[in-house]
């Protein structure tokens, strides 16, 4: 991990590069013409200039060590400038990532090294046009190529889909099957056989290079077989995915706030009905305050996580990467929405960036795992925990946030305790009935769990800033007060929605009647969740003043 001073000073040159080389009108003007900038993402990446690939490589290689917590900071920060130049540079990395959890102690000071020192950019080539998400329907082919009975290399066939960086990387991991199962390779671009298509036209991000890939009796010596053993692939690969999860969710993190960002100043000019938009609650209740909430127990979430990974000693935390990326990327899908309809007419043109960020973060729910497979992966191991623990895992986690209650009383606690509360019984429910042999209601099932888990994480956040213990690299975005309000409006709202969602959920897939209805609704703690509603348009006029202070501030400073 990076010294807090080195990482603060990091960003603040990557936001000075990108004041100077893509302002508004270059990135929209790049967005038209279906660019990739080439000569900014390797200024970017050039050691000799910003080399901002250097925080992500370990030390042993020359690189700067950044922690899971430093490549969240550096990420949203990146997609608070462009998606699309953000997603060009985190392919190199994506790419690398079977190299850094599987390959050689050789392979990696080769390879890692050359990131480092020379700055050459990856691709990630695993998804197929017929795969998708599946890794392990993948068709692509690797087969030994034998000398004196000693495998000497392979030849590699098939097609790749989707691959960002696909038409400029310089390398690229490639998986494939070997007799002794998926495998990842390196192969390096202008290698015979191996060609990519033009770059895909796409809705988004089209400041990034994403093309089709095709492998053709592509030779490549052994010790491009990343680790040296075949059959590692799709280990490799489930190794870093709550890391790599977590860069994706702070791409929706700063993608959403990029889009607020605008849609708040822009409303305290924009006069209607003879005063400023930012002074109607119709417009700052709806477009504006329920996405920042939204966005900050995203943000609370990755933040515990990155911090988890980081302590080294708990696995992958694939689940938890799911959930941050699938609370992330849809807070700021929808946080993008709303910035087109804050600006209205305006938004909906070419010439105003909350119309280009809008279709730039809706990828975010879709490429690294889209928000269903990450739905089905959040439901299908909780709801193992759940019938491991005999239904008393968020029983359990509830109990620890009503002792912060007793703490803390202003940060939501006991309203996120009620949500995991209410989610333990839908489960159980959802166990006596037998509900999870749908598919719908299994996907619904993670929504909620990823609602109240981060609802209990958000508090907790806003009671850490309270006792000035929140991580020293942590955004603060809102002081303790503002914090906590939206810790209390997200509470509210997870645990209203696990519990009617629920409820719907169970009646909807069963034949209860009416008696069992209303046991349900108890059970569920509908009565003190709705009691718990008390409070929230006080809490959503706290943050809407903290949100257009900061607004005016910034308007003056920089008059």
């Amino acid at each position: 991990m990076i010294a807090p001073k080195t990482l603060k000073l990091s960003l603040k040159s990557l936001r000075d590069f990108a004041k100077k080389q893509l302002p508004d009108e270059k990135l929209i003007e790049l967005d038209e013409r279906d660019e990739c900038p080439l000569e900014i993402v390797r200024h970017m990446c050039d050691p000799d200039k910003l080399g901002i690939q250097l925080l992500f490589i370990p030390e042993e290689f020359g690189g700067m060590g950044g922690g899971a917590f430093d490549v969240y900071c550096i990420c949203e920060e990146m997609a608070h400038i462009d998606l699309g130049v953000a997603t060009a540079v985190l392919a190199t990395f994506l790419g690398s990532d079977p190299i850094t959890v599987g390959a050689t102690p050789e392979q990696k000071k080769l390879w890692l090294s050359r990131i480092a020192d020379e700055g050459i950019l990856f691709a990630y080539g695993a998804t197929e046009p017929d795969a998708g998400s599946d890794l392990g329907a993948l068709k692509t082919t690797a087969d030994r190529v034998l000398q004196d009975e000693k495998v000497v290399g392979y030849k590699i066939n098939g097609n790749k889909q989707w691959i960002s960086n696909g038409g400029i990387a310089d390398a690229y991991t490639v998986l494939a099957n070997t007799p002794g199962g998926p495998s990842w390779f390196v192969v390096e671009k202008g290698t015979k056989g191996f060609t990519h298509d033009e770059p895909e036209d796409k809705h988004g991000i089209r400041l990034s290079n994403t093309a089709a890939l095709a492998f053709n009796d592509v030779y490549v010596d052994a010790d491009r077989l990343i680790g040296g053993v075949e059959g590692q692939g799709l280990n490799q690969a489930q190794a870093v995915f709550g890391y790599t999860r977590l860069m994706v969710a702070a791409f929706g993190l700063g993608a959403g706030w990029a889009a607020l960002d605008r849609a708040v100043p822009y409303s305290t000019k924009r006069i209607q009905a003879g005063a400023p938009l930012s002074e109607k609650q119709g417009y700052t209740h709806k477009l504006i305050v329920p996405h920042a909430a939204h966005l900050e127990a995203a943000r609370a979430y990755i933040e515990e996580t990155a911090e988890r990974i980081d302590a080294g000693n708990e696995g992958s935390l694939n689940t938890e990467g799911a959930i941050a990326k699938y609370m992330a990327t849809e807070a700021g899908n929808a946080a993008a929405e709303a910035g087109i309809q804050a600006l209205g007419g305006y938004g909906y043109t070419h010439e105003y960036m909350v119309e280009k960020i809008s279709r730039d973060v809706r990828i975010t729910t879709i490429y690294e795992g889209t928000s269903e497979i990450m739905e089905m992966t959040i439901s299908r191991d909780r709801w193992q925990l759940h019938l491991k623990t005999r239904g008393q895992y968020y029983h359990q986690q509830a109990a620890p946030l009503e002792e912060l209650h007793a703490k803390h009383p202003e940060v939501g606690a006991d309203i996120a305790a009620l949500a995991l509360h209410a989610l333990a019984e839908v489960l159980e429910r959802a166990r006596n009935g037998h509900l999870t042999r749908h598919q719908h209601i299994l996907l619904r099932l993670g929504e909620l769990i990823a609602y109240a888990e981060c609802a209990g994480c958000l508090s907790r956040r806003a009671a850490r800033m309270a006792d000035g213990k929140l991580h020293e690299k942590a955004s603060r975005r809102f002081e303790a007060a503002g914090l906590a309000a939206l810790a209390r409006i997200f509470a509210r709202e997870a645990a209203l929605k696990v519990a009617q969602d629920g409820l719907r959920l169970i009646v909807g897939a069963g034949s209860l009647s009416s008696p069992d209805v209303i046991a349900l609704e108890t059970s569920l703690g509908l009565p003190a969740i709705h009691r718990a509603q008390t409070g929230l348009l006080s809490d959503m006029d706290l943050v809407a003043d903290v949100l257009y202070n900061r607004a005016a501030k910034q308007v003056l400073s920089a008059a």
